[in-house]
């Protein structure tokens, strides 16, 4: 698990059970995309609630979910600029 620590002390992270979060403090945790079924049995990672872009269609849930968490990591969970 990856977590990003800001300067003003806020961890932000793509959540997990790797490790209790709550030990770091107060959590405010907050869905990064919806994983939904299409209606010809595809699947689409929308991860509009952060600004992301509607990824898909994939033939799996997990092949779904594999992109959405590989998208956070890898446009989410940066440093502030």
């Amino acid at each position: 698990m990856d977590l990003l620590i800001e300067a003003t002390g806020t961890v932000r992270c793509v959540f997990d059970e790797a490790i209790h979060l709550n030990r770091l403090g107060r959590l405010s945790i907050r869905r990064g995309s919806h994983v939904e079924p299409t209606p010809d049995g595809q699947w689409m990672a929308d991860l509009s609630p952060v600004q992301g872009p509607l990824l898909g269609p994939f033939p799996s849930r997990s092949a779904a979910l594999t992109a959405e968490v590989t998208w956070l990591q890898e446009h989410w969970l940066l440093p502030s600029r």
